[in-house]
């Protein structure tokens, strides 16, 4: 483990197992900061990212099991001012619809990544937003649609989202440690920071908060609270001799509703057969086992959870910097371990895998560098791309001069510099570095003007000055 974690350069780590009723292992390893001294423990707290939908799912459950909604009602029963774009396809979407990535809607996760918006306002601009594909046609993962099923969840119980988690399901299972909220973590003691590679050396960024779609991944908690999680789901939905969830239901949620994208590189090289999703998990096979699991990952944090339900076997995995894919490496080898196989070095064989799909990457960003045609100019004088740029969906972009420089806002995420890359094609320079570089292109109206501006996958059109 030791060794592990430091091929993969993570700065720190957790690891639980679970057999039947017992933590069999619980361990910290590196630092919760680099450059600080205070070590990782199995109480050290992470963002656990989109592991946290099963808990939303088996919120609903017990509202499901209380007779209070099924989890084939229609939204608007429970959400009347719920839209999408399309007026014959708002009322046929289900709760379930909301909890298998399946209503048609594409990738938002701009409208609260980068926009500035409340839970509410995020879910209403969703009508803006066109379908994708037909409803339950295909599968586009969805962090909105969970936003919007955590709402269900506060309309049914009359208490919020969050309040519900800590009463219903933290409470009882003596999960402590564990907050529903970025915002609740203030002040509080062994939190791990967030840490990403920015121009190839890791360092420490701020969290980026997932509060305004926080039924889809807003939960910190420690490895010791998850598995007290993972012996739950893995007892179907029992703890203390108390039935939290019916066993029925818990077999609902780990049942395949819909056929997943084939979206981690790890599903080829365990030879896995089939990919589905489940209420809130993935679900595939491994050496002849049904899996349960879910990747949680979140600006400078990752997350895994692993479950064997028939041999009631459990890992959970909390990592403080980005997309540290020792995760996967580490739930295959406890499975291994449970299994009898022998033969194989999950670390070392996804370590080349994932190191060559990075220089894959880095390759294509260079081939894409390489196409930048020099010698051009802005068509345009520079004070004619100023003003304001608006989106239904996403709101305003701005953009103002500072004597020779361009200068472009949107949210809270967006905030930088523009420089000149070819023709109307600007680059930002984020000051934010964990945003990365973008790239704005302005669109001429032919008339020495500009009608529009391209930038984070959507088109704004530029607002007209009186």
């Amino acid at each position: 483990m030791a060794k592990a974690v430091k091929d993969w350069n993570a700065p720190g780590l957790a690891i639980a197992i679970v057999k039947d009723d017992s933590v069999v292992f619980a361990k910290g390893y590196g630092v919760r900061e680099l450059g600080k001294a205070d070590p990782v423990d199995a109480g050290t707290r992470f963002a656990i990212g989109s592991t946290t939908k099963a808990m939303t799912v088996a919120a609903l459950g017990m509202l499901v099991d209380e007779g209070k909604l099924k989890w084939d009602d229609p939204v608007t029963k429970y959400l009347p001012d719920f839209r999408l774009s399309d007026p014959w396809v708002t009322p046929q979407i289900t709760v379930r619809d909301l909890l298998t990535h399946r209503t048609g809607l594409g990738n938002a996760d701009l409208l609260w990544a980068g926009a500035d918006y409340s839970t509410a306002e995020i879910i209403r601009r969703v009508r803006y937003l066109p379908l994708a594909y037909s409803p339950r046609s295909q599968f586009i993962y969805q962090n909105i649609m969970y936003a919007a099923a955590g709402q269900v969840v506060e309309a049914v119980s009359g208490m919020p989202w969050e309040q519900f988690l800590r009463t219903r399901i933290f409470a009882p299972l003596g999960m402590s440690a564990t907050v529903p909220l970025l915002a609740d973590l203030a002040g509080q003691p062994n939190v791990a920071s967030p840490h990403a590679e920015i121009d190839d050396t890791m360092r420490v960024i701020t969290n980026r908060t997932v509060d305004p779609v926080k039924a889809a991944g807003s939960v910190w908690s420690s490895v010791s609270d998850m598995a007290k999680w993972m012996k739950f789901i893995l007892d179907s939905g029992r703890v203390g001799g108390n039935q939290l969830l019916k066993t029925a239901t818990v077999k609902e949620i780990l049942t395949p509703q819909v056929v997943a994208d084939h979206e981690y590189p790890t599903f080829d090289a365990v030879h896995a057969h089939f990919f589905d999703y489940g209420l809130g998990w993935f679900l595939q096979d491994y050496a002849g086992q049904a899996i349960a699991m879910h990747t949680g990952s979140i600006d400078g944090m990752c997350a895994i959870i692993g479950l064997i339900p028939d041999k009631r076997i459990g890992v959970y995995v909390l990592e403080n910097a980005d997309h540290i894919e020792l995760r996967h490496a580490l739930m295959y080898q406890v499975f291994d371990m449970y299994l009898g196989n022998t033969g194989h070095d999950w670390s070392a064989e996804l370590k080349k895998l994932y190191d060559g799909l990075t220089a894959q990457a880095r390759t294509a960003q260079q081939r894409a560098e390489a196409q930048h045609v020099t010698g051009t100019h802005p068509s345009l004088a520079l004070d004619r791309y100023t003003g304001t740029y608006h989106s239904d969906a996403y709101g305003d972009v701005r953009v103002t001069l500072n004597g020779e420089t361009l200068h472009a806002t949107f949210g809270r995420a967006y905030d930088g510099d523009l420089t000149h890359w070819q023709y109307d094609t600007f680059r930002a320079n984020w000051k934010n570095r964990q945003s990365g570089r973008g790239t704005l292109v302005f669109v001429p109206d032919g008339t020495g003007g500009v009608q529009a501006l391209r930038a984070f996958g959507a088109t704004f059109t530029k607002i007209k000055q009186n």
